[in-house]
């Protein structure tokens, strides 16, 4: 099991029902990451709950998430088992800062970022952790640019944060679906896998173009690690 092999680390297993929370729970997880329902949101939150703390998500629709407003974020984030929300909107910054607006009224609830596309940025607003796709490659430069901004050295956040974006907007791009396949791209020039270890059977067709910007993307930020 997941908790066998990482014994000392906190394991958050998604879950969109019950059943599925329970297993979570019975495989060793310490929380819950509740994919969007728009069944009666707050009653999916609050059960999920007595399982496992409950981090809420708030994902853009097109990708299956749920628009909730505020009223139903507000009664989210006041159970007391719900100890957060990842917000991944993909490109609307409004409704990153709505949601970042929201939070100050929960100070204790951890607002996380899953904005690869304004990953810098969402941290300014509030985010104290990030759960995105990017960080599946060249990990330890969006790692120095949370630190970067923790340590307050803004030149450093600064820099990191053009980089990160610029990776990004070689990697998380339409069709969306294929952000797999490129982010395997970004592993392989890295040299983290062979070239020949990068087929995505699920998702879209790329334009073969698309892999030497994320060559070019991966270049860019090797230069800039620190």
């Amino acid at each position: 099991t997941w908790r066998a092999a990482l014994p000392l680390s906190v394991i958050v297993a998604g879950t969109s029902g019950i059943e599925m929370a329970r297993e979570a729970k019975s495989g060793g997880a310490d929380a819950l990451l509740a994919f969007p329902t728009s069944n009666d949101p707050v009653r999916y939150h609050d059960r999920l709950g007595r399982e496992l703390p409950v981090i809420a998500f708030y994902l853009y629709e097109a990708a299956g998430g749920v628009p909730y407003d505020n009223r139903t974020l507000q009664a989210i984030l006041a159970l007391p088992s719900v100890i957060g929300i990842k917000v991944a909107t993909l490109d609307s910054v409004m409704a990153f800062q709505r949601i970042a607006g929201l939070m100050r009224d929960y100070p204790d609830k951890l607002l996380i970022t899953g904005e690869d596309r304004f990953l810098g940025y969402s941290l300014t607003m509030g985010a104290r952790a990030a759960l995105v796709g990017m960080g599946a490659a060249l990990t330890d430069v969006q790692v120095a640019l949370l630190e970067a901004f923790r340590n307050r050295d803004f030149a450093k956040f600064v820099q990191l944060s053009g980089v990160c974006d610029r990776l990004a907007g070689a990697t998380f791009i339409p069709p969306m679906e294929g952000y797999v396949r490129r982010m395997l791209w970004a592993l392989a020039a890295e040299g983290v896998i062979p070239d020949d270890a990068c087929d995505d059977p699920w998702g879209p067709v790329l334009d073969p173009a698309e892999r030497e910007e994320v060559r070019r993307a991966v270049r860019d930020v090797r230069a800039a690690r620190p």
